[in-house]
């Protein structure tokens, strides 16, 4: 049998280096096409930032178009956000109040390239936390503890508006960030405060029941003054009239007659008793 060899395949220095470059040229077409292109999702803002410059205009939800390399683009979350804050502060009469917060807050589309320029995207830890805590202890300082813990919904209205008025406007002139709304719980005092109030409470509540047992006496009192009064004035009506009308008599009579004639028992020790009627005894001869 013969034996064949496979023929040696050539390739020379300059065909092989067209097929590395040939292959590096095609890494480079992919990479940079997955670097022109990006996907913004639904709920969030594009900044476009090239070469460390941010553009003035974000662009929307969808595909966006961007330099390779040199550009990208960050996306912020104009959807509601909520963040969880807990803090000190004192009241007017130096106490002190540990309370848990909830912000709900929006970043506006107009100031979304402002937001990311300032607080780099994340306005929360920077812009809205310092404000929150300003504003509660503030609104704090105003009040006891006591009016503290009675008057949440005061005190936190308060303290809303406050937190808007420091957050202040963006370029555009409105606001630089939207806090929706926030809420005040577990507002904590110290035990012997706590005790202090809740004998008060108590205080207050019997000193209330107190009072409105005292007034319905006087209520009832007053109802039967009235009534005496009323009475006495009927009594003077009624006799007035018996004196000046004797046919008032036989009206009052006759008024309460209850259509039977009025029946006359007589009769003697020797005799048995005998029931008449004053009709029958009227027309009997005298």
């Amino acid at each position: 049998m013969k034996n064949y060899q496979r023929p040696e395949i050539y390739i020379s220095p300059k065909t092989l280096s067209l097929f590395i470059g040939a292959g590096i040229l095609i890494f480079l077409v992919v990479l940079a096409g997955s670097q022109v292109t990006t996907v913004i999702e639904p709920g969030y803002r594009g900044v476009y930032v090239m070469l460390g410059k941010v553009a003035p205009e974000f662009k929307g939800e969808g595909l966006a178009v961007k330099a390779p390399f040199i550009a990208s683009i960050q996306k912020i979350s104009v959807r509601q956000q909520t963040e969880q804050l807990q803090m000190e502060c004192y009241s007017a009469d130096l106490q002190q109040v540990k309370a848990t917060l909830r912000i709900l807050y929006r970043i506006p589309e107009s100031t979304v390239v402002a937001i990311y320029q300032q607080f780099e995207g994340d306005p929360f830890p920077t812009l809205i936390a310092p404000r929150v805590v300003e504003a509660l202890k503030e609104v704090a300082s105003t009040q006891s503890a006591e009016m503290i813990v009675q008057q949440r919904e005061r005190i936190k209205v308060e303290t809303l508006q406050a937190i808007r008025e420091k957050i202040g406007n963006g370029p555009s002139g409105g606001p630089l960030l939207i806090v929706e709304d926030i809420t005040i719980s577990d507002l904590t005092l110290s035990p012997e405060l706590n005790a202090a109030i809740e004998q008060k409470m108590t205080q207050r509540e019997e000193a209330e029941r107190a009072k409105y047992v005292q007034r319905q006496a006087e209520i009832e009192a007053e109802t039967a003054i009235i009534k005496a009064r009323g009475d006495g004035e009927s009594i003077q009506i009624r006799g007035k009239a018996l004196r000046e009308s004797p046919a008032f008599v036989r009206w009052q009579i006759v008024e309460k007659w209850d259509g039977i004639s009025p029946v006359v028992v007589g009769g003697d020790d020797r005799t048995s008793n005998i029931m008449v009627t004053m009709e029958d005894l009227q027309q009997q001869p005298k």
